[in-house]
């Protein structure tokens, strides 16, 4: 027993794992709930339970190598070159990778260990969604926004940056102002401090230590390089510990190496309209219903050429000004493009030429800059001094450009090195060389001459072997493990075998016989040298260039925003032109006045069809601040009020909108409450989201506030939801005292204006003709005369029997309410649940129908002799 217990024992330390999974097993446990990339020669491999969520996720093999425990190690892999589209998919699907990749070659592996030495690696990076530089890995035209999250002191600080850009804001706000900042902010990735108070879905869980405020304000001295402590003294406690726990994450993904960061700029709440998430969906600002740009205001308004334009634009309509001063800048440069439209083609001709500096940039800082990103640096800036020099010999610029445009200065030195250093289409790979001009470097020509001439001699040398040897087939190959060699077919290689053919036999292949010969090795000697020592040339220049671009990294980030901006100004005059948009007005008292109002996406979605959006005024001013808006579903209310909500964000954005005219005063806080929708997943059903948003709006609005509120109350009882809307109505007007537009269907609160001075009833037109319900789209003054529920109905293919049970329960319930004055009267001898049809009720209208549809003019003497029949009949049945 003792013997065998022995033997198992000797067999299992037999059977332990292999110095190679010893090694996977402490990076994995180093990469915690990552998926790890295990670097093996030209794959990354993937083993346990990783290769399972890998190969599932990829819809690649999934297969096994070895044993662990006694059970084989599932493991797939993908190949290096072409790994980054794998990893956008697994980022997309919600996974985090760790990239342990070698870090050192075979050969220094051997050197330091042996020949059985296992080569060393490391994770040198964490792939997440929020610290992505990969233009593959990135959408161009969105920005890609990494968030964290701190409260210290009962306040709440929020760090925000898009390492791809350098973009990096901080601010601190109330506990209840986080969930409209994040829907501001719209970041792919969120880090809270461990014990985090009701983290969010999804949030990352780091170290609390990370968020100290002292060691975030210290951190942020020593990233900026900032020699004071008064350039940090303006941020508060909750600012530099949530700026602390970003960079920290950040340090952590980049395993030491820090991303591109910009100097934080401090935001406040005040200085932007507030919008929370509710409304940002109800709206549709920056994502339709389905959750692309589809659909969206953004993909309506966006007309940039750029995706930094693209980036700003999406960032501009997400966070509208509360700065007179600043919009009317934004809207002083859109109308100067506006008005010169042969200008704008040319400029944004210019622009669409431009490469995306920013994100170049952002991987050179990263240090993961190409030739390429060289290379685009060189043309966007060079670009942008030729857009500079035409921008400033314009007279009468607007102010904005004035101050922006110098930041394109200043590079001339950098681009004219880059011009020179660079060839026009430089690769991204630089471990092959050959993206270093011509010309340059003198030494380095000389290489390359070496190189091509020793080359030459090669294919002089295999003509020559051709007719020393008789062997026409005679070729001199290459590969990467035997260099260069002769090869010719197998039955020739006894001709090249003998003792004096001056040839030394090296691998003897199915069909054919490789050699070498000291002439050849001698110029593949020289190639190889000059090959390398051109590569490393090469390779200085780039190291010199790419720390020259990190010397001027704010300039170029300047010079990247300032074209940015010019995009967007110009994109927006040229929508502007499309449809007829005209430049609002500001007013210093809380107004709205919009003539010949429209819904820019709704607008849109019918001109493909070619039809014609009807436009509407809309005036609110404090003596008139509440309108009441009835009639018709499908009538137009809902879409009426959100284009007015829409029209006043994109005037604080800086846009021109879709009016004929409009005069505004300074909406501090919008909120939307329209259309039906639940949270299953939190267990609230359709009316307590409805209730709960109302809510938030009761609590937040401000005097200089625009509320949109929609069918509030509709989701519950008949009683219950009057006495709401009722009461809600009453402290919109007593309390909030904002500028309101209240959609609803309950006729009896148009009796508020008897108690409401600052309420006017409003409606949407429709009418009746032959029967079928008109919709006109048309907002009028007054309530609707009555409600056309049951001609909806008939447009949406309800049944004539069913149309008419409900018409006979209209007309009691109508009866009831005017000889009493109550809402249930008429019910007492209805048989609501009965399946017997008024027969009266319904010959009526099967006879109101026939002669609608009748053709009079068009009858016969006979013909109407037959009707007259058939219509005694018709009357007389049942």
């Amino acid at each position: 027993m003792a013997g065998a217990a022995k033997n198992s024992k000797e067999k299992s330390a037999a059977n332990g794992p292999t110095p190679m999974m010893v090694q996977y097993l402490a990076l994995k446990e180093k990469a915690q709930d990552c998926l790890l990339f295990y670097r093996m020669g030209d794959f990354f491999e993937l083993f346990f339970e990783d290769a399972k969520i890998a190969a599932e996720t990829l819809d690649i093999a999934l297969t096994s190598r070895g044993s662990h425990g006694g059970d084989p190690i599932p493991m797939c892999g993908v190949p290096v070159h072409s790994s980054e589209a794998y990893l956008a998919k697994l980022i997309k699907a919600g996974h985090r990778v760790a990239i342990a990749e070698q870090t050192e070659t075979p050969e220094e592996a051997k050197a330091r260990g042996g020949y059985k030495a296992l080569v060393s690696r490391d994770i040198i990076r964490f792939v997440t969604a929020g610290t992505l530089t990969e233009d593959s890995l990135l959408d161009s035209w969105a920005q890609n926004m990494l968030a964290c999250i701190c409260e210290i002191g009962g306040e709440v600080g929020i760090a925000a940056a898009d390492i791809s850009t350098g973009h990096f804001e901080v601010a601190t706000l109330a506990p209840k102002l986080i969930a409209a900042e994040l829907a501001r902010i719209g970041p792919s990735e969120l880090i809270v401090a461990e014990g985090f108070a009701h983290p969010p879905v999804g949030a990352i869980i780091r170290p609390k230590a990370d968020f100290d405020s002292a060691s975030g304000e210290q951190a942020l001295r020593v990233h900026f390089a900032l020699e004071s402590p008064s350039a940090t003294a303006h941020l508060t406690r909750a600012e530099c510990g949530a700026a602390g726990g970003l960079l920290a994450y950040l340090a952590h993904a980049g395993q030491g190496k820090m991303p591109f960061l910009k100097m934080p700029v401090q935001r406040s709440h005040a200085e932007h309209m507030l919008i929370d998430r509710a409304t940002r969906e109800s709206l549709e600002i920056t994502a339709g219903q389905r959750g692309g740009r589809a659909g969206s205001l953004l993909h309506e308004a966006d007309r940039t050429v750029t995706g930094a334009g693209a980036r700003m634009l999406a960032a501009d309509l997400a966070a509208p000004l509360m700065d007179r001063q600043a919009i009317e800048a934004r809207l002083e440069l859109v109308r100067w493009f506006h008005d010169a439209p042969l200008l704008r083609d040319a400029v944004r001709a210019a622009l669409r030429q431009m490469p995306d500096i920013a994100r170049a940039l952002g991987r050179i800082v990263a240090g993961r800059g190409s030739p390429r990103d060289l290379g685009q640096l060189r043309d966007g800036l060079d670009a942008g001094r030729a857009l500079r020099e035409r921008l400033g010999a314009m007279e009468a610029r607007p102010a904005l450009l004035d101050r922006i445009l110098p930041a394109l200065d200043g590079h001339g030195a950098m681009v004219d090195k880059l011009m020179r250093a660079l060839i026009p289409q430089p690769p991204t790979e630089a471990s092959q060389g050959g993206y270093i001009a011509e010309g340059y470097d003198a030494a380095l020509d000389s290489l390359r001459l070496a190189g091509r001439d020793a080359r030459q001699a090669i294919a002089a040398m295999e003509a020559r072997y051709r007719e020393q040897t008789g062997v026409a087939a005679l070729k001199i190959k290459h590969n990467a493990v035997l260099g260069y060699f002769v090869e010719v077919p197998a039955r020739h290689g006894d001709a090249l075998l003998r003792a004096d053919s001056g040839f030394t036999h090296r691998q003897t292949m199915a069909g054919a016989v490789r050699f070498n010969s000291p002439e050849l090795h001698e110029e593949a000697m020289r190639i190889t040298q000059a090959g390398g020592h051109a590569i490393a040339a090469e390779a200085a220049h780039l190291e010199e260039m790419l720390e020259a671009a990190i010397a001027r990294r704010a300039a170029i980030a300047a010079s990247a925003d300032t074209l940015a901006r010019i995009d967007v100004a110009s994109a927006l005059a040229e929508r502007a032109v499309q449809s007829g948009w005209c430049a609002p007005i500001f007013d210093s008292e809380p107004v709205i006045e919009i003539e010949g109002g429209r819904h820019p996406v709704v607008e849109s979605a019918l001109s493909k069809g070619s039809e014609r959006f009807v436009a509407n005024d809309c005036a609110l001013a404090p003596a008139d601040r509440l309108w009441l808006v009835s009639g018709p579903n499908m009538g137009g209310k809902s879409t009426f009020l959100r284009q007015n909500a829409l029209i006043i964000l994109l005037a604080q954005a800086g846009s021109f909108v879709p009016a004929s005219s409009a005069r505004l005063g300074l909406v501090d806080r919008l909120f939307s409450r329209v259309g039906a929708s639940d949270n299953l997943a939190q267990g609230q059903s359709t009316f307590m989201v409805e209730m709960v948003e109302t809510a938030a709006i009761l609590a937040q609005a401000t005097e200089r506030s625009f509320v949109i509120l929609d069918e509030v109350g509709r989701g519950t009882s008949t009683y219950d939801g009057l006495a709401l809307a009722w009461a809600i109505v009453e402290a919109i007007h007593e309390n909030n005292r904002c500028r309101c537009l209240f959609a609803t269907h309950y006729h009896e609160l148009t009796r508020l204006t008897d108690s409401l001075d600052a309420l006017s009833l409003h409606h949407v037109r429709a009418k009746e003709y032959k029967g079928d319900l008109v919709l006109l789209h048309e907002v009028g003054p007054g309530p609707a005369d009555r409600s056309y529920g049951i001609a909806v109905a008939k447009l949406a293919g309800i049944s004539p029997h069913v149309l008419a049970r409900a018409k006979d329960v209209l007309d009691r319930l109508e009866k009831g309410r005017a000889q009493t004055g109550g809402i249930a009267a008429g019910l007492g001898d209805l048989p609501l649940f009965s399946a017997a049809l008024d027969a009266a009720e319904a010959k009526v209208d099967s006879l109101r129908e026939k002669l609608t549809d009748l053709d009079i003019d068009a009858l016969s003497p006979r013909d109407a002799l037959d009707l007259l029949y058939d219509l005694k009949k018709l009357a007389g049945e049942g």
